[in-house]
């Protein structure tokens, strides 16, 4: 049994049985909610992304809730990471890959203004982001990303790696900003990490 975090899984050739926390009043005699995903089981162990959409996929299933995603520095990098897990379409509804201003604007509903006075790299674009997501996928939860993935276009303010995140719930939005180390694709990856780690924390799962 290998564990991380609250979850953990169990490799069984070519099935993981994939474990998460159950919700508070849900069992007399068990706190976790295991299901059988066909994996391969050597990645499933050296893949911490992996990992994490696959307990993701189970916390919300469990509760019969659903994510949208709005991803710009990460081009789709999230809602390819949950999309790995067979069974994915159970809970995830539809993802966006905004990268410009106007399409965060046209898209997601993203107020130009916000964009031009804080800049696409900021915590009112990711919160609006993630609300303009959950609001038009019809989900409960929503996860949106923008950063400054490298090697150009970081400034004194917000150099290279600097990524705000937010987490939109039935009731509210949250943000974090992180500066990631590392080349454009570590940033992007440890992005794509964050947003799966914090929707996990926020579900309970």
């Amino acid at each position: 049994m290998i564990r991380s975090g609250e979850g953990r899984h169990q490799c069984r050739g070519d099935v993981a049985d994939i474990c998460t926390p159950l919700p508070t009043g849900c069992s007399k005699h068990s706190r976790l909610l295991c299901v059988p995903v066909p994996f391969d089981c050597a990645a499933i162990m050296t893949d911490a992304i992996t990992e994490l959409a696959a307990r993701l996929g189970v916390a919300l299933k469990v509760r019969k809730a659903s994510l949208a995603t709005a991803e710009s520095c990460t081009g789709g990098g999230i809602a390819e990471a949950v999309t790995r897990i067979a069974g994915s379409s159970a809970w995830f509804e539809r993802g966006w890959v905004t990268y410009s201003n106007k399409a965060k604007a046209v898209e997601l509903g993203v107020p130009p203004e916000v964009i031009r006075a804080d800049g696409a790299v900021s915590e009112a674009v990711v919160a609006a982001m993630a609300t303009g997501a959950r609001s038009r996928a019809g989900t409960d939860w929503a996860v949106a990303v923008s950063g400054v993935a490298g090697p150009d276009g970081g400034t004194d303010a917000k150099p290279v790696g600097t990524v705000w995140l937010a987490w939109a719930g039935r009731d509210a939005v949250t943000t974090e900003c992180h500066v990631f180390p590392g080349d454009r694709a570590a940033v992007r990856q440890q992005t794509v990490e964050k947003a799966l780690a914090g929707l996990l924390e926020r579900i309970g799962g």
